[in-house]
């Protein structure tokens, strides 16, 4: 748990004391953009996607969790907060869910969580300006190989053929900041260049450093 890697063995074993085990299937939502803010959540095992929804119903992919990680904190350090994005699982997913005014109190006594928060907090900040910036200075083929260079670090299985990714065109889209059509024809391209193997919900890389090329702009 990054922000509780300071913690102490009492107050681990405080707040595993206040917290519940919330299990969803693939497909299923720990919670919905603008709920109250009133749980925060740390993934025990499985992925599960952060997901921001406009207006006119589109979507943006702004990160994916992975076990260990913290979501939907917003609550524990602003009161009445909502949740500015949904929480959907990418595959059947358990999670420790700890009451917002909980931890909220542990903060006012142990200064560590305050810092690790702001720590966690400043590596999401980070990790948007890096894709802004991608966004306004990348072509499309590049954006989409960093983000299968990415998932393929932080959750890629390896197999016989390349490394598996357990995600669809749709994901890769939203993660991309482009559209399922313009995925779908670039990964097809790959695909005839034998640098990827796709299916319904997977990617498999079969030629990583050819990815690598076209996300350091290398290849036109």
């Amino acid at each position: 748990m990054v922000v509780f890697q300071n913690a102490t063995d009492d107050d681990l074993a405080l707040i595993v004391e206040n917290s519940i085990t919330r299990s969803i299937e693939d497909g299923e939502f720990f919670f919905f953009q603008g709920d109250p803010a009133n749980y925060l959540y740390v993934l025990t095992s499985g992925q599960l996607k952060l997901m921001q929804s406009n207006p006119n119903g589109q979507q943006v992919n702004l990160r994916t969790i992975y076990p260990w990680q913290m979501f939907g904190a917003l609550g524990a350090v602003r009161t009445e907060a909502t949740y500015p994005a949904s929480a959907q699982a990418l595959e059947n997913s358990t999670a420790l869910a700890i009451k917002s005014t909980f931890l909220h109190e542990m903060i006012q006594t142990r200064p560590y969580i305050s810092l690790d928060l702001m720590s966690l907090m400043t590596s999401y900040i980070q990790e948007m300006q890096a894709r802004y910036r991608e966004l306004a200075t990348e072509r499309v083929e590049q954006r989409i190989a960093r983000v299968l260079l990415r998932l393929t670090v932080q959750s890629g299985q390896k197999v016989d053929e390349g490394i598996e990714l357990s995600f669809s065109r749709q994901d890769v889209a939203e993660m991309s900041g482009t559209t399922l059509y313009t995925v779908s024809r670039v990964l097809a391209k790959w695909e005839r260049q034998a640098l990827v193997e796709t299916g319904r919900e997977h990617v498999r890389i079969k030629n990583p450093h050819g990815l690598v090329k076209i996300a350091d702009g290398l290849e036109k």
